[in-house]
């Protein structure tokens, strides 16, 4: 029987005598802490239900550090995170006290940025499936935009300059902005602008856009913003998502989605104003094809009247001509049509005279007719007699008396 250092001694020997030279690896970064220029990392490697398949710890030390640093650059510690996977040369070691540890020697950063890289189209791909990629830049922005719901972290530089260049606008446009702090690298990135897109998302109808804002920063800087995750509630939001995470060059797969991206804060900021001045461009181009408009119809109604006063003098200059000639004709005509007239009412007077002097008693008697009264009366009817009256007739030469000897 061994004991347990001689058994720990001898699967030294044998890690020693199978490992003469370092060897390259990959595992994702689990931990990381940092002593005295010493880097301890926990490394793990994880299966397709992303549980834990392989465990172990690793080391830089200090020398290695700086020897690695020296070769790689600043990109050493752009890879150096917790939650990326890492290509390293490990020599592993194995102690009889502390059991085994990784002694990383060199880090291939090429390694975790293009995994970073073939994890962001795998992102893109997937909300491309989901049709989702589309859905947030489909939106249309309000035809103004007043109150903007801002994500960024309190300490951000950009958030300041999107402030300064919001708030100090030199159109006079007053802005309700509501800031909604969350990490904006880092892993608690993701997680804490997703809580944040929560938080906005139960008052949306009090807001009409958001803008996830952040200073500039490296690549990996800005890995949190290629999450399938952040990503597709960025696509779901209700509400148009202006990006301003402050890149030159890559663009992240929130840019992707989002409805508008823009290359840092304070561009977010000038395309939210220029938006508002377009539309007091066109608000002001309508006013000025309305008094345009009322010019030229005024200038037509004041035509339609001076040709309306123009035809009325005219019309009733000829009307006066007119009647004046009428008056003319008419005075000139007056003593001959009186004359006619005269003449007519002396021809209708003669005919009267003529029928008068026909109907004279005189002429009627003359005319073979006689007149009988009784007491002075004429008689008009026999019944109006009795027998024995007295009745005087008169005839053309003279009268004659009678009685009635019978009625």
């Amino acid at each position: 029987m061994s004991s347990l250092f001689e058994l720990n001694e001898h699967i030294r020997r044998i890690i020693a005598l199978n490992f003469p030279q370092a060897v390259w690896v990959s595992a994702e970064v689990l931990r990381l802490g940092e002593s005295r220029g010493h880097y301890y990392l926990e490394l793990v490697q994880k299966g397709e239900d992303d549980s834990v398949v392989a465990q172990a710890s690793g080391v830089i030390w200090a020398s290695d550090f700086r020897q690695i640093l020296a070769t790689q650059g600043l990109g050493l510690r752009s890879v150096l995170r917790e939650g990326l996977e890492l290509k390293m040369l490990v020599r592993p070691d194995f102690h009889e006290k502390y059991g085994l540890k990784l002694q990383i020697t060199d880090i291939d950063p090429a390694y975790t940025l293009g995994q970073i890289d073939m994890q962001r189209r795998q992102t893109v791909q997937s909300l491309k499936d989901a049709g989702l990629f589309d859905k947030n830049r489909d939106k249309k922005l309000p035809i103004v935009l007043q109150q903007i719901a801002v994500i960024s972290s309190k300490t951000a530089a950009g958030l300041q300059d999107f402030l300064e260049q919001i708030q100090g606008n030199s159109f006079g446009y007053a802005f309700d902005i509501s800031v909604f702090t969350a990490a904006v690298q880092g892993v608690n990135a993701g997680p804490e602008i997703n809580q944040a897109l929560a938080k906005i998302a139960k008052q949306a109808d009090k807001f009409d856009c958001i803008a996830i804002v952040r200073g500039g920063g490296s690549r990996l800087d800005l890995s949190a913003f290629d999450g399938l995750e952040l990503s597709t509630a960025i696509a779901n939001f209700p509400l148009p998502v202006i990006t301003g995470i402050g890149h030159d060059v890559d663009e992240s797969v929130v840019d992707l989605v989002a409805n508008r991206s823009l290359k840092t804060p304070t561009a977010v900021a000038e395309f939210i104003l220029q938006h508002n001045l377009q539309f007091e461009g066109g608000i002001y181009e309508l006013g000025e094809q309305l008094r345009d408009i009322a010019s030229r119809q005024l200038y037509s109604a004041s035509l339609q009247i001076e040709q309306g006063i123009s035809q009325v003098k005219w019309s009733a200059q000829g009307r006066l001509q007119q009647a004046s000639l009428h008056i003319i004709s008419a005075k000139e005509k007056l003593p001959l049509f009186a004359q006619r007239l005269m003449q007519s009412q002396h021809k209708t007077l003669e005919q009267l005279e003529n029928y008068c002097l026909a109907l004279h008693p005189d002429n009627v008697l003359r005319r073979g007719f006689s007149i009988t009264r009784h007491d002075g009366k004429v008689v008009h009817s026999a019944s109006e007699l009795n027998t024995g009256d007295e009745l005087e007739t008169r005839l053309k030469d003279g009268k004659v008396r009678s009685s009635v000897k019978k009625s």
